[in-house]
């Protein structure tokens, strides 16, 4: 087996693995993968994509990737063949890339959420001293939906989205995520400006899936335009859309927000003729995971987000 630099290939030559990753994607998460893999064949053929294949025989067994941003690297995806599992590729790309990583002064923290279709990473995830917390990807059949048809508190308006809501949502992540578990994960939660980095690649880029706003709500006290609760939607593939982000203010949590825009984030689906939803949440945050077991969601898949921090 060979370790080459994705500097040094052809889109081309991972061609046969890309196909089989987009195939994983769809038939075990119902997302249709192919954007993501466009960009990622683009960036290859461009040399301005950080990572490393394996190699084994001529064949490619896997690759992996990873972007920085200021002070963090973030590994966006390590995808191993299953015939080749059983020759450990993935470890050794991800310490070829993790030795690359830790090497550039500026970076301080890296950040992982990987899908596993071979095998999983955590192990050796752990030896490399990374935080590990449990992810679930969830999914609801629209047409097992159990619907709540709960009215928002007296006072509060559930709007559908747009674009001038977009520093309001802003703000409203970075203190609905003050002192919460993901903000561990993510660290784009913690500040205003990390969130607008955020919202954007999930509202403007297609960071995930395609931004749905026909399916995306918020929620503001009626004589406010500061927002008190949001849902963000988008489409991963033909009929099936994905919640990337839903949030309420602290001072607003316990009062059935979540539900209520759950709710219309399912109707506005049900009207499009969408058949499924599918969404991640962190096994940790019990509340929430409760809250879309009751609606009807099921575990798909659990995966790991792993957390590195340079330590002196």
């Amino acid at each position: 087996m060979q370790i080459v630099d994705l500097h040094e290939i052809a889109a081309r030559q991972l061609a046969p693995l890309l196909e089989e990753e987009q195939a994983c994607w769809l038939e075990e998460l119902h997302w249709d993968y192919r954007p993501s893999s466009q960009l990622i064949r683009k960036f290859i053929d461009a040399q301005s994509l950080a990572g490393r294949a394996a190699i084994v025989d001529g064949q490619p067994a896997g690759y992996g990737f990873y972007v920085l941003d200021e002070t963090k690297a973030l590994i966006g995806g390590l995808y191993i063949s299953p015939k080749y599992e059983h020759l450990r590729p993935a470890e050794q790309i991800l310490s070829d890339m993790l030795g690359e990583m830790r090497g550039l002064p500026r970076v301080r923290r890296i950040e992982a959420q990987l899908m596993p279709f071979g095998g999983a990473l955590d192990g050796a995830m752990v030896r490399e001293n990374f935080r590990l917390y449990t992810r679930q990807f969830m999914i609801l059949p629209l047409k097992e939906a159990q619907m709540a048809g709960t009215p928002v508190p007296e006072g509060l308006r559930l709007e559908r989205w747009d674009d001038s809501h977009f520093e309001s949502c802003a703000r409203l992540i970075a203190q609905a995520y003050a002192n919460h578990v993901d903000s561990e994960i993510n660290d784009q939660y913690r500040t205003e400006a990390g969130a607008t980095k955020f919202l954007k690649n999930i509202v403007i880029l297609p960071g995930c899936g395609q931004f749905l706003p026909e399916a995306s709500f918020v929620v503001r006290a009626e004589e406010s335009s500061e927002l008190t609760g949001a849902v963000l939607t988008s489409t991963v593939s033909m009929g099936v859309g994905h919640i990337t982000q839903i949030c309420v203010v602290p001072a607003f949590q316990g009062q059935r927000l979540g539900l209520r825009m759950m709710d219309a984030a399912i109707r506005a689906l049900k009207s499009l003729r969408y058949h499924a939803l599918t969404l991640t949440v962190t096994s940790q945050n019990a509340g929430a995971v409760k809250l879309y077991e009751n609606l009807g969601f099921h575990v798909v898949k659990k995966f790991a987000a792993a957390v590195w921090e340079y330590r002196e």
